[in-house]
């Protein structure tokens, strides 16, 4: 199966390096990326040609310009964009484990969208890690991470679980399966029939919604939280607003209540254009 990555970015180059290192090591090989650029300046477009000279790495830079917090339009583009009928989604931020592209690829399967894990590393930890911890997965050690920063709590101690382990504990979990915008991946035919993210979504679980009108279909969630991991990188979020968290939360729950499928603000909005 062979498979298309997509994740979003914004004037990050330093941390989207991090982030591309990791997706040239993965053990499983048959895919793509989609780098969903936002507006970026030109030292994106310089990091990506980088690695696409390093590495044997698939990379589609799909860029618009500029003008405000457009992620779920880019996002759209992207889907649109996608070559392959299985598509992973993840953030710039985020740097993949060495099996994290394996492991959605062997728990995909049809009615059916993958929710994993995700590891919020504190700004010193982010800055700390070079292309070699990430090359070599040291970043992804627990002892390496606690060792460097990052609080043992109850929510990071599932990158403690031993791979036998995973089903057993993805099952009992009592998580919600909320589509996770940085560790989540869906058939592209589902996304299309629910006519993608809803555009007039800013920052603020956008991604929770998607999830929901994908319910809303039929499609059901399943945890591969203990298995597909993410290591989260630190930033600032210069572009949060309380106001659209709160118009995004009574949007999800108004599609929620009512069994929404399609939103009337999404890819159509492109094929308009």
């Amino acid at each position: 199966m062979k498979i298309s990555v997509i994740f979003t970015t914004y004037n990050a180059p330093l941390w989207l390096e991090k982030v591309l290192w990791g997706y040239s090591v993965q053990t499983y090989k048959d895919f793509e990326i989609i780098v969903a650029d936002d507006g970026s300046g030109p030292e994106t477009k310089e990091v990506i040609n980088k690695l696409q000279n390093e590495t044997d790495l698939d990379i589609n830079h799909l860029w618009h310009e500029d003008d405000g917090f457009r992620k779920c339009e880019i996002l759209n583009k992207a889907i649109l964009a996608a070559k392959y009928d299985y598509l992973i989604f993840s953030d710039g931020d985020c740097i993949p484990r060495a099996d994290f592209v394996e492991e959605h690829a062997k728990n995909a399967k049809p009615g059916v969208f993958l929710t994993g894990s995700c590891i919020r590393l504190p700004m010193s930890t982010s800055e700390t890690i070079t292309k070699d911890d990430i090359l070599s997965n040291t970043c992804f050690d627990w002892e390496w991470l606690t060792k460097h920063g990052l609080p043992t709590t109850r929510k990071n101690i599932k990158l403690k679980a031993k791979k036998r382990w995973s089903g057993i504990l993805n099952t009992i979990t009592t998580a919600r399966t909320n589509f996770t915008g940085g560790n989540a991946s869906a058939w592209k035919k589902d996304i299309l029939e629910i006519n993608g993210f809803d555009q007039r979504m800013q920052w603020g679980g956008l991604d929770r919604e998607i999830g929901v009108r994908l319910k809303n279909l039929g499609i059901k969630g399943k945890h591969i939280r203990y298995n597909a991991h993410i290591i989260h990188l630190e930033h600032a979020r210069g572009y949060k607003d309380p106001e659209m968290v709160r118009k995004n939360k009574a949007l999800r729950k108004h599609n929620e209540k009512n069994k929404v499928i399609k939103t009337e603000y999404g890819i159509n909005l492109l094929n308009e254009e």
